[in-house]
């Protein structure tokens, strides 16, 4: 299948009203343990019948002692409780597998997760610890509707050794509720009370406090809670628990922020077939190239920031990105940007048993200028240059090829900042190719400039203002023969904490043809000592 229209315009072209959202939560409960789990006995130790396993529990420190942090389903079926202290768990089940928890594991677990995700929909969002959600509005119809949408992820993530459960709804708040506390189902849009009622009150994701304190109050289930008067529940309770109740009926909206930003076109190609060798796969990223050129035209656009995902069977995702200096819409020049990719990360892209899915996205585009070239030939010499900064940084990092922009400041080592070559090319087309990389200097600069000066031991200068004689620099004592200046240029007061003497630089050349660019910082006779001198650059 493939797919080419702009993500943000495609969903405003189904038959859904503009304000319906179609949510989906999804929970792993035993996700620590199910990572340990699936690095032990493989991605398919639950199909292997491996559930009989011993009990397994993770553990840290909490309040100064060993609890249990997070507990697999036959560690549940004994008793066991989390935060319950490790040498009680113990000694209650002296079978039980104690590992101690790692977070970071965990994380990068559901991260990896979220870009298997993808493929149902870019709009993904990380919920806590364990959960995730997919804005799926406008996605059902391409995998058959919604039960059928929830269905084939629950069996997909499940084959890969994670216990998950799953629930659809019209808001975050229900889906998450439906998922932790219920059975994994789809809510239609006219029965979110109906499902939401029967619910205990934790499912409106109250603190455990105030959870508590309803319950004390008789008010367990949250059909309680719709039942009963809204100012006292405010001022007992305060306003987090109407809007959580309000999020949870589709009364207040809440927005979830994907963890991605979404591409602006995107073309993808799910294959009968896995591909393994990469000439298919730099062949199917042309394709999708060329899918997504009518899109770059209809929009007078060319792509500046491409990316490249590959979905392995296993569920494991790869995301290349590729950057051009110009705007793109050739196939053919976006084929080439990943040819560099795939030659810089060959050892690094384990293709395992194939790719199922390929997808290609324009992360940022730009206005494309669609000049005939001249006859003198310096477009193409211009579209030369940045072929080869393009194929350069593809290949090598965007920060392999600097180039300097100049900077709002007269103080030489502020006057320009070094810029990617892509970032360059790109500011000079922005501006005109006849005024790029041209500035207004005060004489003329060295070949070489430091990037700080650096300090001259001993001059012999004539007083009060006069070109030094002879110095001393890097223990190496040179005679002036020749010198120009001063150039005098002062202190950016604007910028300076404290303030600082203006200074007088001197072009030299020494008795052996070396030419140096010095400056004092400072004047004789001001002040109790003299001034200082610093080397900041060299002519040749």
């Amino acid at each position: 299948m493939t797919a080419s229209l702009p993500l943000s315009s495609t969903l405003s072209t189904l038959p859904f009203p503009a304000n319906t959202q179609r949510i989906l939560a999804l929970t792993f409960p035993h996700l620590p343990t199910d990572r340990i789990a699936r690095k032990r006995w493989g991605l398919s130790w639950r199909l292997a019948g491996r559930l009989e396993a011993p009990p397994l529990a993770c553990a840290g420190k909490l309040n100064n002692a060993m609890r249990l942090t997070a507990l697999n389903e036959r560690a549940e079926t004994i008793g066991l409780k989390l935060a319950q202290g490790v040498a009680e768990a113990k000694a209650i089940c002296p079978a039980l597998d104690v590992v101690e928890e790692d977070p970071g594991a965990d994380r990068k677990l559901l991260e990896a997760i979220a870009d298997w995700c993808d493929r149902y929909t870019p709009l993904v969002a990380i919920d806590g610890k364990d959960g995730l959600f997919l804005d799926i509005t406008g996605c059902a119809h391409l995998f058959g509707g919604e039960e059928a949408l929830l269905e084939d992820i629950l069996i997909r993530i499940s084959r890969l050794g994670l216990d998950v459960r799953g629930a659809i709804s019209s808001a975050p708040g229900l889906s998450w509720a439906v998922a932790r506390f219920d059975d994994s189902r789809v809510v239609p849009p006219a029965a979110m009370e109906e499902a939401l009622a029967p619910l205990p009150v934790a499912a409106l994701r109250l603190g455990d406090e105030t959870a508590a304190a309803l319950q004390k109050l008789g008010l367990k289930e949250v059909g309680d809670l719709l039942a009963a008067p809204r100012a006292p529940l405010t001022r007992r309770f305060g306003a987090q628990l109407l809007l959580r109740l309000d999020q949870a009926i589709g009364l207040n909206e809440e927005p979830i922020s994907p963890r991605r930003p979404v591409a602006q076109l995107s073309a993808e190609r799910r294959l009968a077939e896995p591909v393994q060798a990469e000439a298919d796969i730099l062949q199917l990223a042309r394709q999708l190239a060329e899918t997504l050129k009518p899109g770059l035209e209809g929009r007078g656009v060319g792509g500046r920031s491409f990316e490249l995902l590959l979905f392995r069977v296993d569920g494991a995702v790869f995301r290349i990105a590729a950057g051009a200096s110009q705007p793109l819409r050739e196939p053919s020049r976006i084929a080439n940007l990943f040819t560099e990719r795939f030659t810089a990360i060959h050892d690094d892209l384990d293709v395992g048993y194939g790719f199922e899915i390929v997808r290609l996205n324009v992360l940022q585009h730009a206005p494309f200028d669609a000049a005939q070239d001249d006859f003198v030939g310096e477009g193409r010499q211009d579209g030369s240059l940045a072929a080869f900064v393009d194929r350069v940084a593809a290949r090598l990092g965007p920060d392999c090829l600097r180039g300097f922009e100049l900077q709002e400041s007269h103080i030489p080592e502020r006057a320009v900042r070094p810029i990617p070559a892509m970032g360059l090319l790109a500011s000079r087309r922005r501006m005109g190719k006849e005024d790029a990389g041209f500035g207004f200097f005060r004489g003329e600069r060295p070949l070489r400039l430091f990037r700080m000066p650096e300090p001259i031991e001993t001059v012999a200068a004539e007083v009060p203002d006069g070109p030094p004689r002879q110095f001393r620099w890097r223990r190496v004592m040179h005679r002036v023969s020749r010198a120009e200046g001063p150039e005098r240029l002062s202190a950016e007061w604007w910028v300076e904490e404290k303030e600082e003497p203006a200074r007088d630089y001197f072009q030299v050349e020494d008795e052996e043809g070396h030419r140096f660019w010095l400056f004092r910082k400072g004047l004789y006779g001001r002040g109790g000592t003299g001034p200082d001198w610093y080397m900041h650059g060299v002519f040749a």
